[in-house]
């Protein structure tokens, strides 16, 4: 089934890890740990924030959302590729593939809106601190949670009837751990300029539009700060911001060395990206949870009761 000289009609996916078996035992341990920190960690988060009344104020009403994206992300990601491992290659029927693929592109482009989100949230405490109660409240920021899922759903739908529309011709290999657009693409007969420019689209939207947005906010941030006094002062504006630079960080560097390097002419071994998509998949949802858990006070100590078997405050904080 893997080579036709005329279109195939696509009933089956195989998926091929390219892992040698050397790196095969190191590969499902390192997953099936990072899956249960990623389990374990998201869960706690949302639970943390969900009981804790005085946890329910918009920067928290985000971080509750990236751990449920993160959560989602690991469930549809992680298993599959276990299994994909486990087995050497995996046969998927077409239908799976297009919803584990069209889950994934929602998953990273609500993980790249939110992140925005978050950043103008930390713009806005910081330029605004006085006027932040009442620009950004808790009804603001879910009907931009909201949004955002419906845009991520809507935007990613062309991805899914443009994917559905694809000829096969050559083979029906995918030489990565899950399924993925671009890689769908180019086993594909495709030579429409439609297909490839959605790839570049997925570039703009995931990558380059909301990271432009993120420095622009941080941009400001950075010119208020200078202009801040107090050496304290100063550090306060950091610490507010560090948590959320860091999972930034996590989350773009690998996306960015993954889908920009090739696009420079810079070509990656299928080894070398298949690393990067696992890293950039796989280790967001384990790190977002472990910085926010040790770098937030509110949220560690919320943790620490619930783990001492102690009671959280259930007031309301103004």
């Amino acid at each position: 089934m893997n080579m036709f000289n005329s279109t195939l009609s696509m009933t089956e996916f195989v998926l091929n890890c390219a892992i040698t078996p050397e790196q095969k035992t190191t590969a499902i341990a390192l997953l099936i740990l990072l899956y249960l920190v990623s389990l374990f960690g998201n869960l706690l988060v949302i639970l943390v924030i969900m009981i804790n009344h005085q946890l329910h104020s918009p920067m928290y009403i985000y971080i509750g959302t990236l751990a449920v994206i993160d959560l989602g992300n690991g469930i549809v990601l992680i298993p599959k590729m276990l299994t994909v491992i486990i087995h050497d290659v995996l046969l998927v029927p077409y239908t799976v593939c297009l919803v584990q693929m069209y889950l994934i592109l929602n998953m990273e482009l609500m993980e790249a809106l939110l992140l925005t989100l978050m950043a103008i949230d930390r713009y806005v405490a910081v330029v605004f601190p006085l006027r932040y109660p009442s620009i950004v409240t808790n009804k603001t920021v879910w009907v931009s949670v909201v949004i955002l899922v419906i845009s991520a759903f809507l935007i990613n739908s062309s991805y899914l009837v443009f994917t559905n529309e694809l000829p096969f011709c050559k083979t029906n290999i995918l030489p990565y751990c899950f399924c993925d657009y671009s890689t769908m693409v180019h086993i594909s007969c495709a030579d429409n300029p439609k297909y490839l420019m959605l790839i570049s689209t997925i570039v703009i939207a995931f990558g380059v539009f909301p990271f432009a947005l993120i420095l622009f906010s941080y941009s400001i941030i950075g010119l208020a700060a200078l202009r801040i006094s107090s050496v304290d002062g100063k550090k306060k504006v950091f610490s507010t911001c560090l948590s959320h630079i860091l999972v930034v960080g996590f989350f773009y560097i690998p996306f960015m060395i993954s889908y920009i390097l090739p696009g420079t002419g810079v070509k990656l071994s299928t080894e070398a990206y298949n690393t990067l998509v696992i890293i950039g998949n796989v280790v967001p949802p384990m790190m977002n949870p472990i910085i926010y858990s040790f770098r937030n006070k509110e949220i560690k100590g919320s943790i620490s009761k619930i783990l001492s078997g102690k009671k959280t405050n259930p007031e309301v904080s103004n």
